[in-house]
């Protein structure tokens, strides 16, 4: 229903497609979320890790960061650490994907996240969070 909802939003008032990038070291998940958010008329932009992330920050000008926690290298609440202590990207909104139900108390850390997305997620919670955090 959601989904319908947007994207027939989308079409009427056609304006320009917000901006996603993905991090997550799964290409199913990517390829799952990357298929739909483009069907909601999202542009998507991924990343296998977040060696690269601030590069592509810098270069593709995303609107919202979807983040696995567990990625290799530097987690993602680490990363997200960074996007939201840096004066640069400091608002943008950032959405971090968890199997682990015990990590809602990083949301009350510096640096915290915009949203937890707890796995397994549902279509419609991915795309409601993503449309919400883009409306704010």
């Amino acid at each position: 229903m959601a989904l319908a909802l947007y994207c027939i939003m989308q079409l009427k008032y056609k304006t320009m497609p917000k901006k996603i990038l993905i991090v997550d070291d799964n290409v199913q998940t990517i390829e799952i979320m990357t298929y739909i958010l483009m069907n909601c008329g999202y542009e998507v932009v991924s990343l296998p890790n977040g060696n690269d992330i601030f590069i592509r920050i810098k270069t593709d000008h995303p609107d919202l960061v979807i983040l696995d926690n567990i990625l290799p290298g530097m987690h993602g609440m680490e990363i997200c650490q960074l996007i939201k202590l840096n004066k640069t990207t400091q608002n943008l909104p950032v959405i971090i994907c968890s199997g682990d139900d015990n990590i809602d108390e990083a949301l009350k850390q510096k640096g915290a996240p915009d949203y937890i997305l707890h796995k397994p997620f549902d279509i419609n919670s991915l795309i409601d969070i993503v449309a919400f955090r883009l409306a704010a």
